[in-house]
């Protein structure tokens, strides 16, 4: 594939883990451990934008490359257009933006989402979602759904469980009829983003669209506004992110788990069975 670059806006401020991008994960600073899992990715360049120096002083000492940014910025994705726009890139470059709080972020996923907005030339955004296996998660609002066309295309996103089988549906009949979720008609999206340069351009200067305010979601300001944003079917699993200080704990005893099988030990407090990313609480309430 051609080349792309990964972006990972830090922020200091955090309502609920303040100083999170420096937050130690077994030696290391949460934002240098997610920059090293964007560098195992095929991004030609990985780039930290903060606002912070505090955060930049500890990423350029790991060896990063460093953007400052603007601190006003409402959104990621605003952050993310500057730092296109301060890079000089190509209209047609294509940029990935990594979220600064996921440490086990799979770098194939990474790889992934960039392949395919680079496979829809028609496409300026290109996204992943994964197939919904309960129905918790589907009435969960803070677990976005989205409805793709048979391109691959997002028809909506919303914290809704859409779509809505009219037969079937309230929760205790869906609930009985669980071989209903084996097909993908229900997927859960997951915010890992790849954008053209051209797109983030254009973004800055559109106003928040109606839908975007109703259900809390920036991407519905680019289906609004008439673009189309491609949805692949996430090659493997996606580990949630830091948003609490419990998550940060069970990130904090994988690793130890990691580190302890490597050595052949097993640290004090972690559970002998297999520890997974996917133990990790649920994704953090998307925006």
């Amino acid at each position: 594939m051609s080349d792309f670059v990964a972006v990972i806006p830090a922020r200091f401020a955090s309502s609920r883990l303040p100083g999170k991008p420096l937050l130690d994960i077994a030696g290391e600073p949460m934002v240098v451990r997610v920059w090293r899992q964007a560098l195992a990715s095929q991004a030609s360049r990985v780039v930290v934008a903060t606002d912070d120096p505090r955060i930049s002083e500890v990423a350029e000492e790991a060896g990063a490359e460093v953007v400052m940014t603007a601190a006003d910025h409402p959104s990621g994705t605003d952050r993310l257009a500057e730092v296109a726009e301060r890079l000089g890139l190509a209209e047609d470059a294509i940029l990935v933006n990594v979220q600064g709080d996921e440490p086990l972020l799979p770098p194939a996923l990474i790889d992934q989402v960039a392949a395919r907005l680079e496979e829809d030339a028609d496409a300026s955004i290109a996204t992943l979602g994964e197939s919904i296996s309960d129905v918790e998660m589907l009435f969960n609002p803070n677990v976005v759904k989205v409805v793709r066309d048979f391109a691959g295309r997002a028809l909506y996103f919303s914290r809704a469980p859409i779509p809505w089988d009219r037969e079937t549906w309230d929760r205790e009949a869906f609930a009985s009829r669980p071989e209903l979720l084996a097909q993908d008609a229900w997927l859960r999206h997951i915010g890992l983003y790849a954008y053209r340069a051209s797109f983030l351009a254009a973004y800055r200067h559109w106003a928040p669209a109606p839908l975007e305010q109703l259900e809390q979601l920036e991407q519905l300001r680019a289906l609004q506004n008439g673009h189309r944003i491609q949805v692949a079917l996430a090659g493997e699993p996606h580990p949630a992110g830091v948003d609490t200080q419990a998550d940060l704990e069970r990130v904090r005893a994988l690793f130890a788990h990691t580190a302890a099988q490597s050595a052949g030990t097993q640290p004090e407090n972690i559970p002998s069975e297999n520890v997974s990313p996917e133990d990790i609480s649920p994704k953090k309430k998307e925006r």
